[in-house]
């Protein structure tokens, strides 16, 4: 009997961690809701347990909430509708598209755009849609995250770990999540706003809150390829 109930007890854990990655997803459109401060330190220490080569923790989070996330909304989102880009401090996208990765962009654009009525061709709607990132998509808690410049490549993959246990657990805990690579796009701007030093780089920001179930955005569930697509077995 004691093995029956630690193999259902077992069966029941890998499900709620099994519902809290299949939940997860880019949430465009929440409540105003406040989050609980609380709530945000023990998610960040939940984060905080990701695994980094040496145990370094290369990570480093700014929280911003209320005027402080204000502030930034208005300075991010005046530079984005001005046209007036930043140079970036590392490259997120290939600089030569090719297939399978082009294709699955374009397919994941046009999907949003046509739940949010973005017609092809229309700029402007385009520019607003866009936009909506540096407003954190009316998230009530904006992340900005950042990394030391000597860091190298295996820093980063640290700290992609980290940032999914981060949203994996805020699934877990009834909230929701939107990774923003857009605004490492303004990294003066987050860097005279929040006071992140010369030696740091903005890795991306990350919105955190309650869903709202009536933002068109939110009924998009991006594709994923199958297992076979991207997986090589090697046996006997």
């Amino acid at each position: 009997m004691g093995g029956t109930s630690a193999a259902q007890g077992e069966t029941a854990g890998f499900e709620v961690v099994v519902r809290a990655i299949e939940g997860r997803m880019s949430v465009r459109g929440f409540l105003d809701r406040p989050v609980d401060r609380g709530i945000v330190e023990r998610l960040l220490a939940l984060a905080a347990r990701a695994p980094s080569g040496s145990n370094i923790q290369p990570w480093k989070a700014h929280v911003v909430t209320g005027a402080a996330l204000a502030r930034l909304t208005i300075a991010l989102s005046a530079a984005h509708f001005a046209g007036e880009p930043e140079a970036r401090e590392y490259e997120y996208y290939p600089l030569t598209w090719r297939a399978p990765y082009l294709d699955r962009r374009r397919r994941v654009g046009w999907q949003l755009y046509e739940l949010t009525g973005v017609a092809r061709g229309d700029r402007e709607a385009s520019l607003r849609q866009r936009g909506r990132n540096y407003s954190f998509f009316g998230a009530p808690v904006g992340l900005v995250f950042t990394i030391d410049r000597d860091l190298e490549q295996g820093s980063w993959i640290d700290y992609g770990m980290f940032l999914q246990t981060l949203m994996i657990a805020a699934r877990a805990a009834g909230l929701d999540t939107c990774p923003q690579a857009a605004i490492a796009s303004y990294p003066g701007i987050v860097r005279r706003e929040l006071g992140v030093g010369g030696d740091e780089m903005v890795v991306c920001g990350m919105a955190l809150g309650h869903r709202d179930p009536d933002e068109p955005a939110n009924a998009l569930r991006s594709e994923r390829a199958p297992v076979a697509e991207f997986t090589t077995f090697h046996g006997e």
